[in-house]
C-alpha cells in the first residue's frame, strides 16, 4: 500500500469519525428546532460558522482517541443562556453534554479542560495541530453551530494470538548484501580471486530476511571479529517486497 493511499484512507476515516460525532452532538446542542449535520469540511479556511458567532467552547480529548474539539455556537444561543429564566448559564458547562456525546462516538474517550474562546482563535488552534474536519449543524438550512475536531486515531493493532504461540520458534535469519544472475556456464567458469558484481551500491543498506521475508535493513558492522547488522529501518509491509532467501 502506497503512502498516498494510506493517507487518503486515514483522511476518509477521520472524516467519517467526525461526521458521527457531529450527529451525536446535534441532538444535545440547545436550539429552538432540531439540528441536522451538514457536509464535513476539511478546508480550514472554508469552515462554515453561525452568522455573527462570537463564542466557541473548546476541550481536549483523551483516551482511545486524542485530539481537540471545538463547538462554535450562534449569538442567539449565547444570549439565551445568559438570559435563562433560571438565571445566567455559563456556555462551557451548558454545552458539555453535547461535547460528551460527540466524544462517546469515538470510543472510550473523555473530554476535559473545556473553556470558552473566540471562534477564530479556537479554529486556528485546531489547524495548527493537524488535520481539521468541521461539520456545520443546520436549522432550516441556516448554520446554528459548528463542530470541529482534530483527532489522532490509534494505530491498528496486529493480532497477537497466533504470534504468541510462535514466540519461541527458531527461524532462519539471513543478511543479504546483494544479488546477481549468472548462467550455468558463468558459474562453472568461476575461479578463486574472481570478483562477482552484485546489484547493489556499496553505500546501500543490507537486507535482513527471516525465512526469506524482508523485515529490516541496516548497516553491516564488525562485532568482536564477527559480522553483524546495525538495524536502520524496519520494513512494515515486507511480505510483497521479496519472497525468497538468497541462493
Amino acid at each position: 500500500m502506497t503512502a498516498s493511499l494510506e493517507h487518503t484512507q486515514a483522511s476518509e476515516t477521520v472524516i467519517a469519525v467526525v461526521a458521527a460525532a457531529a450527529r451525536a452532538a446535534a441532538d444535545l446542542v440547545p436550539a429552538s428546532v432540531a439540528l441536522t449535520p451538514g457536509a464535513p469540511v476539511r478546508d480550514p479556511d472554508a469552515v462554515p460558522s453561525p452568522a455573527g458567532a462570537s463564542a466557541a467552547v473548546t476541550a481536549r480529548l483523551s483516551g482511545e482517541v486524542t485530539g481537540d474539539v471545538v463547538l462554535v455556537v450562534s449569538p442567539q444561543l449565547v444570549e439565551a443562556l445568559a438570559n435563562s429564566p433560571v438565571g445566567p448559564m455559563e456556555l462551557a458547562p451548558a454545552l458539555r453534554p453535547a461535547l460528551e456525546a460527540a466524544a462517546a462516538t469515538l470510543g472510550r474517550v473523555r473530554i476535559d479542560s473545556e473553556r470558552t474562546e473566540d471562534p477564530v482563535a479556537a479554529l486556528d488552534g485546531l489547524r495548527d495541530k493537524g488535520m481539521l474536519v468541521a461539520v456545520p449543524l443546520l436549522a432550516r438550512d441556516q448554520v446554528e453551530a459548528t463542530l470541529a475536531l482534530q483527532v489522532t486515531l490509534p494505530a491498528p493493532r496486529a493480532p497477537r494470538g497466533s504470534l504468541d504461540l510462535l514466540r519461541h520458534v527458531a527461524m532462519e535469519v539471513t543478511v543479504e548484501i546483494g544479488r546477481t544472475r549468472m548462467t550455468v556456464g558463468e558459474l562453472l567458469s568461476l575461479h578463486p580471486g574472481e570478483v562477482v558484481e552484485l546489484d547493489r551500491a556499496a553505500s546501500a543498506p543490507a537486507d535482513l530476511l527471516v525465512n526469506g521475508t524482508l523485515i529490516a535493513r541496516g548497516e553491516v558492522v564488525v562485532v568482536d571479529e564477527d559480522f553483524g547488522l546495525r538495524i536502520s529501518e524496519i520494513v512494515t509491509d515486507a511480505a510483497g517486497e521479496r519472497g525468497t532467501a538468497p541462493a
